[in-house]
């Protein structure tokens, strides 16, 4: 191969990796949604954050009521339509409370994790 053929192969996949990520910054200007998509695309990081956490929530090592607990309360602030950060700060802080009162000394793994 020669050099140009490898930088019009980057070239190319250059553009085939960055229009799908460019293209909608353009475009969502100048197209209008329906108040159901928009609802829809408002529920995406719920749902990805439910998807990510729901399978470790069971296998806490410690104690698993500390994972239903601490999901309980992302559950909580999210269906209050909280912002992601905050349901997932206040799980977090949760979970050090409960792990103080414990008397655990797992407080240190939680701190790390969040941080």
């Amino acid at each position: 191969m020669q050099n140009r053929d490898i930088y019009l192969m980057i070239l190319g996949m250059t553009l085939v990796t960055y229009l799908p990520r460019v293209l909608p910054a353009f475009l969502m200007g100048r197209i209008r949604l329906s108040a159901r998509v928009e609802h829809f695309l408002q529920l995406i990081p719920y749902t990805a954050m439910t998807a990510l956490v729901f399978p470790g929530v069971f296998s806490v090592d410690a104690n698993p009521v500390l994972g239903v607990v601490g999901a309980a309360v992302a559950g909580g602030l999210a269906w209050k339509k909280c912002p992601i950060i905050v349901c997932v700060l206040a799980a977090v802080a949760v979970e050090a409370v409960m792990l103080l009162v414990q008397g655990s000394g797992m407080l240190w793994s939680v701190v790390v994790v969040a941080g």
